[in-house]
């Protein structure tokens, strides 16, 4: 493992957030544990097969699953459907290289919330729109916070801010 590229994609993640206009959302992962990654997907026709256009994710827990899911957010650009699904979670590390063993279970819920993205092929409701609020999708925070209380302990969201926020 790189650990100055895994530091990297941590510090600087790429396609972080909601997608308002994706067509496909995905969602791995327990309350329970801590670990949830959420991610979008938005397709395109190119030489008439469906690609992935863009992909962007949310991440609770793990430092290391926002860094996969960051380079494999990268990787997905122009993969066809099956193309997607064919991804291991050890290929979706990219630049990072391989996961120590303690870390493995990090790229597999980037992998399942991939897959689950790609299952439902827009059958969970995409991000939320901006001018339909109605219809929006709970975030994965809310997602979170909606879990009842299984005495294991509480979660806590803390959100990230850059310096220039303050």
């Amino acid at each position: 493992m790189d650990e100055k590229k895994l530091n990297d994609a941590i510090a600087n993640p790429q396609n972080l957030g909601e997608m308002a206009d994706a067509d496909s959302v995905g969602t791995v992962g327990s309350p329970d544990c801590g670990d949830m990654v959420r991610m979008w997907l938005k397709f395109k026709e190119e030489d008439g097969r469906k690609v992935i256009d863009r992909a962007s994710f949310q991440s609770f827990g793990c430092q290391t699953a926002i860094a996969v899911a960051s380079m494999a957010t990268e990787m997905l650009k122009g993969k066809t459907v099956d193309e997607a699904r064919q991804l291991k979670a050890e290929e979706m590390t990219g630049d990072i290289g391989a996961l120590p063993p303690m870390k493995i279970h990090c790229g597999q819920l980037v992998e399942g919330a991939l897959k689950s993205a790609l299952d439902n092929d827009g059958t969970e409701a995409p991000a939320p729109a901006p001018e339909s609020p109605a219809t929006n999708a709970p975030t994965l925070a809310d997602s979170l916070r909606s879990q009842p209380a299984t005495g294991k302990g509480k979660i806590r969201i803390v959100k990230l801010t850059d310096d220039n926020d303050q």
